[in-house]
């Protein structure tokens, strides 16, 4: 068995045509193609849609408070370079080679096939985990504002969390009545929460001090030597004694808002869905990139002028800090942004993760079957129910604040095989047609990858650990299901 062998650029292309050859890809509910209905805005409403959401509301106070100060400012700058990087080498990949699967897909092509089901199974972890993260979250923010809502049902403190499950269940029926039904919702949350974010940085920025931003980035203090599994890998194999604020608190700080760039991928994901995918797929991920990233810096700047960070928040640091500058009543208009944005980022991991298992079942990997589309909608059907029925699992009984790393970690992953598969595959089919190309190649995908390592290596090493463990029961199904059944593999033969 050649576990390295490649699906051809041309296989790829010509399952995603507008005129693929074969009955299979025409016939109603089959594994065909998913209905292009998308363009440009679109593709930037379900990139905004996901990445603003937990992170600029909750990590903002964390990573001001106990890692840079005022430099989180920089913090987020740094992770929205490295998510920028990462996001030019898509936008080359997913113009050239428009599909449902991204990354998967794109290493299908370039490493071979046991690479490209470790990244496909990386992603199913990294939506489904980041879903159910998410919808706990939405259950306990709803409790929290109303003292009608019973905690036994809703919050972290619920046996069984029922009201992630009704979020996720009701964002399922969305998901799967169709792609254009999930961009309307998805395109109205994500104007409520880009004006929120105005609102912020314009109004609070008549409430800021800035002596609160001196120093800008505080000198660097000894930190608490957690030891064990709960220190960044660098610092275990390095044996550094941790720090805080400096320079070193900085890219502390980056590791963890990282999270808040997040998701943006899950635009690449559907670019078999989208209209014109040459020029609206680049415009979509550089797009989304570049109005998340001034919206966060632009907060934070604001988040730390308004308050001291010492005094910030962990919980809810934008609307407290609202509070404590006397304007209650925005408090709660910021709240109802909070939960704008971590409903549309569930719905875009829901709407995405199917398109994953899609790709990976139209080409056997998984059982065919997970790759039928509905006659009417167009989406995958079972796919869909399978992921909703996961990720209502989870958010449901486990209690997921400790493996919140995790999406990082299998994000900063994809990142850096798909930044490497660019001059890879530049290599090796020079002469595919490139509507967009990285610059710099091979200099700045290589840069890429290497700044996605590093900031993997700020994780813990338990989350490390969790997810090794997840990647060999990965690897235990495709030896004892995908590497017999894989399609290229049966047209070898």
């Amino acid at each position: 068995m050649d576990l390295t062998r490649t699906k051809s650029v041309e296989d790829v292309l010509e399952q995603n045509s507008d005129d693929p050859e074969g009955a299979d890809a025409a016939e109603p509910g089959s594994a065909g193609r998913l209905k292009k209905s998308l363009g440009a805005l679109d593709l930037m409403g379900f990139g905004i849609g996901i990445v603003i959401g937990t992170g600029i509301f909750t990590l903002t106070g964390v990573a001001a408070k106990d890692f840079a100060g005022p430099a989180v400012m920089l913090s987020f700058a740094l992770a929205g370079i490295v998510s920028l990087l990462a996001a030019l080498c898509y936008a080359e990949l997913s113009s050239a080679v428009p599909t449902a699967g991204s990354a998967y897909t794109y290493t299908y092509a370039t490493i071979g096939e046991v690479f490209a089901w470790i990244i496909g199974w990386d992603l199913v972890l990294e939506f489904s985990l980041g879903a159910a993260v998410v919808a706990r979250g939405w259950s306990g923010y709803v409790a929290s504002l109303s003292d009608t809502v019973p905690t036994s049902l809703f919050g972290e403190t619920s046996t069984v969390n029922v009201g992630a499950v009704l979020i996720v269940l009701v964002l399922g029926v969305v998901a799967w009545v169709g792609i254009r039904e999930s961009k309307w919702v998805t395109n109205t949350l994500v104007v409520i929460k880009v004006l929120v974010c105005l609102f912020v940085i314009v109004v609070g920025a008549f409430y800021v001090k800035t002596a609160n931003w001196h120093p800008f980035i505080p000198p660097s203090e000894p930190g608490s030597d957690s030891g064990g599994l709960t220190q960044p890998l660098w610092q275990m194999l390095t044996g550094t004694s941790p720090s805080i604020y400096g320079l070193a608190g900085v890219l502390s700080a980056a590791a963890v808002v990282f999270f808040s760039y997040t998701g943006f991928e899950a635009v690449a994901n559907l670019g078999e869905e989208t209209k014109k995918p040459s020029r609206d797929l680049p415009i979509g991920l550089l797009g989304t990139l570049g109005v998340c990233t001034l919206l966060y810096v632009g907060v934070a700047g604001v988040l730390t002028g308004m308050v001291d960070f010492h005094d910030l928040d962990e919980g809810a640091p934008i609307s407290e800090a609202f509070k404590t500058v006397g304007l209650g009543w925005a408090a709660n208009l910021i709240s109802v942004a909070a939960i704008a944005g971590l409903t549309s980022v569930i719905l875009v991991d829901i709407v995405t993760m199917p398109r994953i298992g899609f790709a990976m079942a139209r080409d056997k990997l998984l059982p065919p079957r997970l790759a039928q589309l509905h006659p009417r909608f167009g989406t995958p059907t079972l796919m869909t129910a399978i992921t909703v029925a996961f990720v209502a699992t989870l958010a449901a009984l486990v209690p997921l604040d400790k493996l919140a790393e995790m999406v990082s970690i299998g994000t900063l992953f994809a990142f850096t095989i798909v930044s490497l598969a660019v001059p890879i595959l530049r290599r090796t089919n020079p002469d595919l047609k490139r509507p967009f190309r990285t610059p710099l190649s091979p200099v700045l995908p290589i840069v890429s990858a290497v700044l996605c390592v590093a900031l993997m290596s700020n994780l813990a090493v338990d989350t490390w650990i969790r997810f090794l463990v997840w990647l060999v029961l990965g690897l235990v199904i495709y030896f004892a299901y995908g590497v017999r059944k894989s399609r290229v593999q049966q047209d070898a033969t």
